[in-house]
């Protein structure tokens, strides 16, 4: 008689990661657009007591500091040589390039005009995103985001007059720059964790933003108030750090651009905190737009790339 052998087989445990509960995916995703639709405000805020290379620099070293103090703590090893030009871009795209180009704007632009960014930033990050990972939304997708876009570019551009000016040119130059942050960022998130990417790019950026905040504060006048300190903290806690943190978890749960157009509802959230927060008129076509803007986000969410 054969013995039967004690040993028994380990049973498998499954490992569950962000991407296997997409309900998730879409509420960090929705936190993020939460969190950057008070970006705008608050950048209002901070021009009142800092220069807009100041607050940028300033922002942008903060944001490190917080970063860095948690990589460090929590002991996270570098990220491997392969992912350095990623977190190289995020840095340029997200760090950088689109706080101070859409900060150079508000000096001149008002934060509802601003809000033509983000009404088109979705529709160029899933772009930027079919181009760089080889992404390929269905037809309905593609019909869902362009419709979402134009009614987000109709109601901003309507209520701003219509008018082109300086300011929009550094808006549609953030709007690049910024696709091609999300993008990169969404795609190293599926490898590393969304905290890291956005961490270790904070801390790659700091051989630049801190020289550049100390000459900023030495040019440009500092006043500080109770608007400009909260605007600061908030633009570099809430929307450099914490924000970028659960959009890029999003993104990388339910794909680059399923989570773009989740932004569709940023301008008019932006909107409502300018009402609320910095005395903006609330235009009447809001509530249709924003019907508008919903019905295309469940649209694009169901639709299969």
């Amino acid at each position: 008689m054969r013995a039967q052998s004690s040993a028994t087989t380990a049973p498998r445990v499954a490992v569950v990661t962000d991407r296997d509960r997409p309900g998730l995916g879409i509420l960090q995703a929705a936190l993020g657009v939460i969190a950057f639709s008070l970006t705008f405000p608050a950048t209002a805020w901070g021009l009142e007591g800092f220069g807009p290379w100041s607050l940028v620099a300033v922002r942008s070293v903060l944001a490190a500091v917080i970063a860095g103090g948690c990589l460090l703590g929590l002991r996270v090893p570098l990220p491997a040589r392969r992912h350095w030009p990623g977190l190289a871009v995020v840095g340029a795209g997200v760090v950088l390039g689109f706080p101070l180009l859409t900060t150079l704007a508000l000096q001149t632009s008002t934060t509802a005009h601003a809000a033509v960014v983000v009404g088109l930033l979705p529709l160029t990050t899933a772009l930027c995103s079919a181009l760089r990972v080889g992404t390929r939304p269905s037809p309905t997708f593609w019909t869902a985001a362009l419709a979402g876009a134009a009614a987000v570019l109709a109601f901003t551009v309507q209520q701003s007059g219509g008018a082109l000016s300086t300011a929009d040119l550094y808006l549609f130059a953030a709007l690049l720059v910024c696709a091609a942050g999300y993008t990169e960022g969404g795609r190293l998130a599926r490898v590393m964790p969304g905290w890291h990417v956005i961490g270790w790019a904070l801390v790659l950026c700091l051989p630049l933003t801190v020289p550049l905040a100390a000459l900023a504060l030495a040019q440009e006048p500092v006043r500080l108030t109770a608007h400009s300190v909260t605007g600061l903290l908030w633009v570099a806690v809430g929307s450099q750090f914490v924000g970028l943190v659960v959009w890029y978890r999003g993104m990388a749960a339910i794909g680059i651009p399923k989570a773009s157009q989740l932004q569709l509802a940023q301008p008019l959230l932006t909107l409502v905190w300018s009402v609320l927060l910095l005395g903006e008129h609330l235009p009447v076509a809001a509530p249709l737009t924003a019907a508008a803007v919903l019905v295309c986000i469940a649209v694009t969410q169901r639709a299969r790339g």
